[in-house]
């Protein structure tokens, strides 16, 4: 509940509430407020227990915890029934994108060498780079109506 207090923070809490309420009066607020969230857990304790039983024996496993949506997905996510795990862990983007770099790397090294030795992309790869057509000087160049 109180995770999120840092050292600071509590100390000025605690000035503060020594100027409020006086050192004379503190322990007694002090005991009030922890018998008040005592009882407020005891309250929350026994309403969970009266709906688990409300809900019968098919429900004994239920936690209230799995209401939170974000702890419901993650929960529905790691359910093994589904095979996700295995999809999830079949998308490896790293190795992935390392296979596409080391593609292009290598297909623009064979293009620059095959264009240096003056033969066409053999070998089973396309080549990619754009090549402008060769058209008569009073032809005009070919219309791509998808370009514009």
């Amino acid at each position: 509940m109180f995770n999120d207090i840092g050292p600071l923070e509590l100390v000025t809490l605690v000035v503060l509430a020594v100027l409020v309420f006086g050192p004379e009066k503190l322990p007694k607020m002090i005991q009030d407020v922890t018998r008040t969230i005592r009882k407020i857990r005891e309250f929350s304790e026994s309403a969970k227990q009266d709906i688990r039983q409300e809900l019968g024996p098919e429900f004994k496993d239920f936690e209230f915890e799995d209401l939170n949506p974000k702890t419901f997905i993650r929960k529905q996510l790691d359910n093994d029934e589904l095979g996700l795990k295995e999809i999830r862990n079949g998308f490896d983007l790293k190795k992935e994108m390392a296979e596409v770099t080391d593609a292009v790397h290598s297909r623009e090294s064979e293009t620059s060498a095959g264009s240096s030795a003056g033969s066409s992309s053999g070998g089973g790869t396309v080549d990619m780079t754009k090549k402008p057509e060769k058209t008569e000087p009073d032809e005009r160049p070919p219309f791509d109506a998808d370009a514009t």
